[in-house]
């Protein structure tokens, strides 16, 4: 069994209204100098090593995951 992390983040080019929501409370909570802030999700599983686990991870990552037109992602295995 083998624990796979995926990072799912929007693409640079797609607004990120909850990063700019955060970017925008930083201050008034006494953060300065904060910018860029770009919110996205990360998933854990756990996921019995069949052949090719990062194909198979990154196959269920584009299918049911990311939205490959909006986001992009990252596969790591532990």
């Amino acid at each position: 069994m083998a624990r796979v992390h995926i990072d799912v983040m929007l693409k640079d080019e797609i607004l990120d209204p909850q990063g700019q929501a955060i970017e925008r409370a930083l201050p008034s909570l006494g953060f300065e100098g904060v910018r860029g802030v770009r919110v996205g999700k990360h998933v854990v599983l756990d996921v019995d090593d069949r052949g090719d686990l990062e194909e198979q991870v990154a196959d269920m990552a584009d299918k049911l995951l990311a939205n490959p037109v909006i986001e992009r992602f990252t596969v790591r295995v532990e």
